[in-house]
């Protein structure tokens, strides 16, 4: 194992030397870097990445130094300086020089390796950053952290979505799946969700199965064709999920001193077709185990105990692993030195001991030294030497000719042609078991891996593309194999792609060998080279020296046959070539062909002619009875029962009994293995023949190419118009349809116009019904009001009968009362008479009292004129709400005109009548009246001489009361002018409001004002029984409640506005004081 310090360089070589890895721990080179000054301490390396191609890769170290590594051109050199720990990185992106790294600061930064510049700066995170995950197309990233995921547009750098989780559920990992469009993110309670990466819809959620315990999970892998997931945890269990069916397929069980996996990789395979079978499992103790899933069978492990794994990454071609230690250096592991144990034939049945001796006897040496030897399968064990200790060796020499002998028959890993010759004469065939290792050993394969890579790495040949129309087989994997193992043999030589009858030479190697491609290549190329010597010379006929050679081997050991065969003109490219072209694959069974070939190995290449005269010679029977030609080439292609025991004896026979003239040996050279390193050069064929069918074949796939773009192109027209006829045949039959639609839709409208009309008739005869109904109904409650108001008139004339009659006898009792009145009045004159000296006594406080009464009365005037003021007031508010009575009883009325004139008319003759008699009660009260008149005007002269001699006194005080009166009355003139000046407005403003109320109601304002002044000249008050019938017949109009709330409303504001006007006049003119006279 080799060890690099790369110190504090900034590039130099990966190793010095070619590394060889062993089997035993596969490490190519073990990578450190130590401080400057201080060489036992060494900077640890964190976290490391492959690129795309799998040849390179990058790492990072704690104090953030990334390094690319390409291990194709062993050089590294230093990429950045970060100046912070590395927590993930990621080296497949759509730009194969950028990558992406994961610092502690919970940042993401993009950094170009051949510049050495940032690319761009990401942040969003706040916790650090654990995996990074890229698409398949490197366009798309995803980072996780425990707390989010984030998905980031790598042409932009920009953050496309955001995944947020609670808490207590954290992420564990959100990756894309490879080969599709899906996002797995994985939660620590154990949930697998699977995402669309456009819609980012949920697509599936892994069922975790009722009678499996549900297991947190801590790591995951995937296939390459992201079919199988793998997941771990802590437990020493590991889960399979199958992603098509979206089941659980399998459970594993690891060893039990696995208790935790801590990482998860797949192995990937060349020929597997991204269905890896190889798992490696990271445990807790830093030992990587590599198992088969499908046979859940150990492979091999990586790291120890001592020297732990703390992670490792696996390259996408198949051909390392890198692993970070414990120890913090990295170590590159080969694959193929891990895997050549295991695909190691199983050792060999002979076991060969070797013989070790110095210059000094056997004897002294096993005394000086102690030297013992162990005889073991396949491998010597020498025991250890003390240091400084000196042993001579020496080799002990067998005789000079058996030792030649030995060498020609000397195979590999211990075997030897001669016994492995009498083994299977003794038995007829080799063990099943070692039958494969045994052709191996015998065919002395060189397992290019590297010559065959580069073979298989051109990809399918043109000759074979179509290879599933000419040979349908129905294992897709037995297809592949077959055509690959033929393409690369096409590669290999142009001969073999012009070859027809190749896969029919090749199709029983491929399937023995279909697990292991490179040994089923240098098994047929082996074949082509030995057992198929001077085949190609007269390519492309059939082999006519060969076939001549066996007709001549028949001629010479059974005449008959062959001159059976002559009479029915049967040649030898009907009995012989199909034998040699199929290699008896198609007349025998797998066990008759695998014994047969156990000989053909173990022989001369002259053996397989020899056996094709053999299965002749024993099938002579059969063959004799045959005499069609049909017969007999149905005879050599197909099964036939046979002894093949029989026949390989009959073939050894053959060997030995032909003569030398007429022996194939002398035609065909000894069996000569494949070159190790490179294949050698097939050139035994015409060259000039195959590069002209090459040539041709070229033109006819150019001729076929271009018939095949002429037909598209026909199709594609032929597909156009018959798209054109069809869009136009579609275009006129929905052209038809939707005439018949529209015509459709026509008569339905005219079907529904029709009983639209019938409907309207129906709806026009039950509003005739209605209206007759309703007018009905208005004509009975007409009727029945007309009625209740005639009933209601003649309750109001007997209630008026009852008024008169009351009035009538009142009146009788005032006329008593008044009569009675003045007969007191004429006993009071005698009283006044008798105390008029006293009231002159009293003159002094009778003026005294008269100012105080001119007081009273003063005031009682004013208290009247403010009454009057409010009677005013009052009967501008009683005129409003008569207005609006009016406004709203006016349509009433009308109708009712008629009725209360003659009411009216009844009610006038009545109150004439009292008015009669009251005209002559008042005479009679008048004549009275005049009586007391006289005597008191008597009375009254008689005062007026005692009142002459203090006339002039009153006369001069009332002389200066008059003064004072004028200026009183002057100052009530003046307010009883402004007063009179504030009602006219009042009124003006009343009769504007009146003006403007609905022109509709004009003309009933006018007969109602001319009807209310008619019956005010004629003292007739019937207010009453207006609003009475002006509501009640109101009620019937249903048109008219919002024009009622209008006007209510207005007349409210009026009143607002007239108390308002009211009371600043009152305020502005106070009431005057006037004194009695």
């Amino acid at each position: 194992m080799q060890k690099t310090d790369i110190g504090n360089k900034e590039s130099g070589k990966i190793w010095f030397r070619k590394p060889t890895p062993s089997a035993a721990d596969g490490i190519t080179v073990n990578i450190i870097r130590s401080a400057t000054g201080y060489h036992s301490k060494t900077i640890r390396f964190l976290t490391v990445a492959f690129d795309s191609t799998g040849e390179s890769f990058i790492a990072g170290d704690h104090q953030g130094n990334i390094y690319l590594f390409d291990i194709s051109r062993n050089r590294f050199h230093l990429c950045q300086r970060t100046g912070q720990a590395c927590t993930a990185l990621a080296f497949s992106l759509r730009r194969k020089t950028e990558y992406l790294v994961a610092l502690a600061d919970y940042s993401i930064k993009c950094f170009d390796t051949d510049s050495k510049e940032l690319v761009s700066w990401m942040r969003g995170h706040e916790s650090a950053v654990s995996s990074i995950s890229i698409h398949g197309s490197g366009r798309y990233a995803i980072t996780t952290s425990t707390d989010t995921a984030q998905l980031w547009d790598l042409d932009t750098f920009q953050r496309k979505r955001k995944l947020n989780v609670r808490q207590s559920v954290g992420i564990q990992k959100v990756f894309f799946l490879p080969l599709s469009n899906t996002i797995l993110s994985c939660f620590k309670d154990g949930s697998v969700f699977a995402w669309e990466s456009d819609t980012l819809h949920c697509k599936y959620q892994l069922p975790i199965p009722e009678e499996v315990t549900k297991m947190p999970y801590k790591t995951f892998a995937v296939t390459r064709d992201g079919r199988t997931l793998a997941c771990g945890g802590k437990s020493n269990y590991l889960q399979l999920w199958c992603l098509d069916t979206r089941q659980l397929m399998r459970i594993i069980q690891l060893p039990p001193k696995v208790r935790t996996v801590r990482h998860l990789e797949f192995l990937p395979d060349s020929f597997d077709g991204g269905s890896s079978q190889v798992l490696g499992v990271l445990s807790q103790d830093g030992i990587m185990r590599f198992i088969h899933i499908q046979t859940c069978k150990f492979l091999f492990e990586i790291g120890s105990i001592d020297e732990g794994i703390n992670t490792a990454s696996v390259s996408s071609n198949g051909h390392n692993i890198v692993a970070v230690m414990e120890d913090g250096s990295l170590n590159i592991y080969s694959i193929q030195a891990l895997t050549h144990e295991v695909n190691k034939p199983p050792p060999p049945l002979v076991k060969m001991v070797t013989d070790t001796s110095s210059s000094k006897s056997w004897k002294n040496l096993s005394e000086t030294s102690g030297l013992r030897v162990k005889v073991v399968s396949g491998k010597v064990k020498r025991p250890g030497r003390k240091t400084g200790e000196k042993v001579q060796v020496r080799m002990l020499k067998a005789p000079l000719d058996s030792a030649l002998e030995d060498k020609e028959n000397d195979l590999p890993d211990g075997l030897n042609r001669k016994r492995l010759q009498a083994l299977l004469k003794g038995f007829g065939e080799y063990p099943v078991k070692y039958r494969m290792f045994i052709w191996r050993s015998l065919l002395l394969l060189p397992e290019n891996h590297a010559a065959f890579s580069s073979l298989t790495d051109k990809g399918t040949h043109s000759a074979y593309l179509h290879l599933q129309e000419e040979y349908p087989i129905k294992s897709r994997k037995l297809l592949r194999v077959l055509q690959r193992i033929l393409s690369a043999l096409a590669h290999w030589s142009a001969l073999f792609g012009e070859t027809p009858y190749l896969p029919l030479l090749a199709f029983p190697f491929v399937k023995l060998f279909q697990n292991n491609q490179l040994i089923c290549f240098e098994v047929v190329a082996t074949v082509i080279l030995n057992w198929c010597q001077h085949w190609f010379e007269y390519f492309p006929n059939p082999p006519i020296n060969v076939l001549s050679m066996i007709e001549n081997l028949l001629a010479h050991h059974d005449k008959e046959v062959l001159q059976h065969f002559v009479k029915f003109d049967i040649t030898t490219q009907i009995y012989v070539w199909p034998l040699l072209e199929t290699l008896f694959s198609e007349v025998l069974t797998r066990e008759e062909w695998l014994k047969l070939f156990d000989n053909v190995f173990s022989n001369h290449p002259s053996f397989l002619l020899m056996a094709v005269v053999a299965y002749i010679i024993c099938s002579r029977s059969p063959l004799l009875h045959c005499t069609e030609k049909d017969d007999f080439e149905y005879f050599f292609h197909h099964r036939n029962n046979l002894d093949m025991n029989s026949m390989i004896k009959e073939a050894y026979r053959l060997m030995d009994t032909t003569p030398e003239d007429i022996h194939p040996q002398r035609m065909l050279v000894e069996f000569m293995p494949l070159t190790k390193g490179q294949y050698p050069v097939f050139n035994k064929y015409p060259k000039f023949i195959v590069d002209y069918q090459a040539q041709e074949r070229e033109k006819i796939n150019q001729e076929e190419m271009e018939y095949l773009r002429e037909k598209q192109m026909a199709h594609e027209l032929h597909a156009e118009t018959v798209r054109r006829r069809a869009e136009d045949e579609a275009f006129y039959r929905q052209q038809e349809l939707l005439q018949e639609a529209e015509q459709q839709r026509r008569n339905i409208l005219l079907e529904e116009e029709q009983k639209l009309v019938d409907q309207r008739v129906r709806l026009a005869a039950m509003k005739r019904e209605l209206r007759v109904k309703e007018l009905q109904l208005l004509d009975a409650t007409r009727r029945r009001f007309l009625k209740y108001q005639q009933d209601q008139r003649k309750m109001e004339l007997r209630r008026l009968d009852d008024k008169i009659n009351r009035k009538v006898s009142l009146r009788d009792q005032e006329t008593d009362a008044v009569i009675k009145d003045i007969e007191v009045r004429q006993m009071e004159l005698e009283a006044q008479k008798q105390l008029f000296e006293q009231q002159l006594v009293k003159d002094q406080e009778t003026v005294t009292q008269e100012v105080k009464a001119e007081m009273e009365a003063s005031q009682k005037r004013a208290d009247f004129e403010e009454h009057m003021f409010q009677q005013l007031l009052d009967l501008n508010r009683d005129q409003n709400l008569e207005t609006q009575k009016v406004t709203l009883g006016s349509l009433a009325e009308v109708d009712q005109m008629h009725i209360d004139s003659d009411w009216k008319t009844q009610i006038l003759n009545k109150q004439k009548l009292d008015d009669l008699d009251r005209e002559q009660r008042y005479m009679n009260i008048t004549r009275l009246t005049n009586d007391i008149r006289r005597k008191e005007s008597e009375v009254l002269n008689m005062i007026k001489e005692v009142e002459g001699k203090k006339w002039q006194d009153v006369v001069e005080r009332r002389a200066e009361l008059q003064n004072e009166e004028e200026a009183v009355a002057a100052a009530d003139a003046r307010r009883r002018q402004l007063l009179e000046e504030e009602m006219n407005k009042i009124m003006e403003h009343t009769e504007n409001l009146q003006k403007s109320q609905d022109e509709s109601f004009e003309r009933l304002r006018d007969i109602r004002n001319g009807s209310l002044q008619k019956l005010h000249s004629e003292n007739v008050c019937l207010n009453d029984a207006s609003v009475d019938k002006s509501s009640t017949h109101f009620s019937l109009d249903r048109g008219r409640g919002e024009l009622e709330l209008k006007e209510r409303k207005l007349m409210a504001e009026v009143r607002e506005l007239r108390q308002k006007l009211a009371s600043q006049a009152q305020n502005r003119c106070p009431p005057p004081h006037y004194l009695s006279s």
